[in-house]
């Protein structure tokens, strides 16, 4: 275990996932197992998604940026690409954001830009439920108890993502989205993240799941 994550606030959590290690191992192969299958059978719908985002505006299909998993490890994330090429601003998205092309509003409104996900799943990079994965410059500021919830891989939606569905929208009005993210967002966020620890099961993993769904088709 990294350095970083050998403190007594992190060992508080570590001491409850070790107890349900079992449950982790099946939750790990159930990841892959369930994305492999995910994977061949929306092969068709995620390729016409591909052709859409290029017949949209000019650029590549994934977008890849770094993130942090388990463990501390940057990986690089794989989303549909929803933002026009070359865009640079704040790390953060808001409502209404001009950078989102057009096919990319309709991805983002249904979370479809997430599909590709998969293949991190695939890979060991992420996992289907646990804390959404952080770029580099937001993990650095975090608290030792945060940092907890790099004990387990990142998560491609989580209680928290459906707490803060409409993320963009609170962030919408801030004149520095960044910093009002980091100081504010964030560390309610992590309220969610680090109860979820506590409560882990795969029961819970689960419901998380289905939560999502309809959270998504609402």
């Amino acid at each position: 275990m990294p350095a970083g994550l050998k403190c007594d606030e992190v060992r508080y959590y570590y001491d409850i996932l070790k107890k349900r290690d079992k449950e982790l191992k099946l939750k790990f192969f159930l990841d892959k197992a369930m994305a492999f299958l995910l994977l061949i059978i929306l092969a068709i719908p995620m390729l016409v998604i591909a052709v859409l985002i290029k017949l949209d505006s000019k650029g590549p299909v994934f977008f890849r940026q770094k993130r942090v998993t388990r463990y501390g490890r940057i990986f690089k994330i794989h989303k549909f690409r929803t933002m026009t090429e070359g865009n640079k601003g704040s790390l953060v998205t808001v409502s209404g954001d001009a950078r989102i092309t057009g096919i990319g509003r309709v991805l983002r409104k249904y979370r479809l830009d997430e599909l590709p996900q998969l293949f991190d799943v695939l890979d060991g990079s992420m996992s289907f439920v646990g804390t959404r994965p952080e770029v580099p410059e937001y993990v650095r500021k975090y608290t030792k108890e945060m940092r907890a919830t790099l004990l387990l891989p990142a998560g491609i939606t989580s209680e928290t993502s459906i707490a803060y569905k409409d993320e963009e929208k609170l962030l919408a009005g801030a004149d520095d989205p960044g910093e009002v993210y980091v100081k504010k967002v964030l560390p309610e966020k992590m309220k969610y993240n680090l109860k979820s620890l506590e409560d882990f099961s795969l029961m819970n993993d689960i419901k998380t799941m289905f939560k999502t769904a309809e959270a998504v088709l609402k």
